[in-house]
């Protein structure tokens, strides 16, 4: 765990809302793009990482990763709690409240960057990965958001850091402080447990927005479209390109912007939406 130091005087400090945000193993990834920017907005940043994933995939593990993301994310004025987690397991949601809260308090931001990630189609998937890419993907997605639901104590009128407690039933009617932005993609073919496991965390962070209303939520999904954090090769980063009106591929910080704007206070009003942060980019 990564810790600033305190403020001289915390009573005179202003107050800092938590971001917990899953999925922050690597520097060029779209999770730590988040993580940065949400820290330049004023949040202090709980995160968490699995290695074993990483280095089981073809770009490897990244080390000492997550302590350098937190080293940035200092030097951006941010608390930072680091926290590694093997999100196949149904306890892990509850363990990683626990540790970001000790370290940081009260999580007003969820953010659902992790993924279970490895191509495969109707005819090859093994039921070991299907049943993988559901566990992470989607169980552990509605593990965490329910966790969050359980926990969340922000005060339903005022803004995102400010202190309060719900004031029960309809209380949350109104702007609200609380976050939830799930990361999706809508890409199946030749990627079915990825593809089939993001659909049903879709519907699951829809309905937090309406089962959650009571206590001011928000909840939201984003569709970061053509990213390349490492996983593209040449070929297919020129027809992607050739594929967007802009002619490039998504950068983490495209995701991070639209990711910011929503756990704002001036976005607040954006709810219930699968929302495409793609540059235009042909299905």
């Amino acid at each position: 765990m990564t810790i600033n130091e305190q403020p001289s005087d915390p009573a005179t400090a202003p107050a800092r809302p938590v971001a917990l945000i899953t999925g922050v193993g690597r520097s060029i990834g779209i999770g730590a793009g988040i993580a940065r920017q949400l820290a330049a907005s004023g949040w202090d940043i709980a995160f968490t990482y699995w290695t074993p994933y990483d280095r089981r995939m073809e770009w490897g593990a990244e080390d000492g990763a997550a302590a350098s993301i937190a080293r940035e994310l200092e030097e951006a004025g941010a608390r930072t709690a680091t926290i590694e987690a093997d999100l196949t397991g149904p306890d892990a949601p509850i363990r990683i409240f626990d540790e970001a809260e000790q370290r940081l308090g009260p999580v007003t931001a969820l953010v659902l960057s992790h993924a279970e990630s490895v191509d495969s189609g109707l005819l090859d998937t093994t039921v070991e990965a299907f049943d993988r890419h559901f566990a992470v993907n989607t169980r552990a997605s509605w593990l965490l958001i329910r966790e969050y639901g359980l926990r969340f104590r922000g005060e339903p009128g005022s803004k995102p850091g400010e202190p309060g407690v719900g004031a029960g039933r309809g209380a949350g009617r109104g702007t609200g402080t609380g976050r939830i932005v799930a990361l999706t993609s809508d890409h199946t073919v030749g990627n079915l447990p990825y593809g089939a496991s993001k659909g049903a965390l879709d519907r699951i962070t829809l309905a937090a927005a309406h089962e959650l209303a009571h206590l001011g939520v928000t909840a939201n999904v984003v569709n970061p479209g053509p990213v390349d954090t490492g996983w593209m090769n040449d070929e297919l980063r020129d027809a992607i390109a050739q594929g967007t009106p802009l002619g490039r591929l998504g950068t983490p910080q495209d995701t991070a912007h639209l990711v910011d704007f929503l756990c704002s206070p001036q976005g607040q009003w954006v709810n219930g939406q699968l929302l495409k942060s793609n540059g235009g980019a042909a299905s």
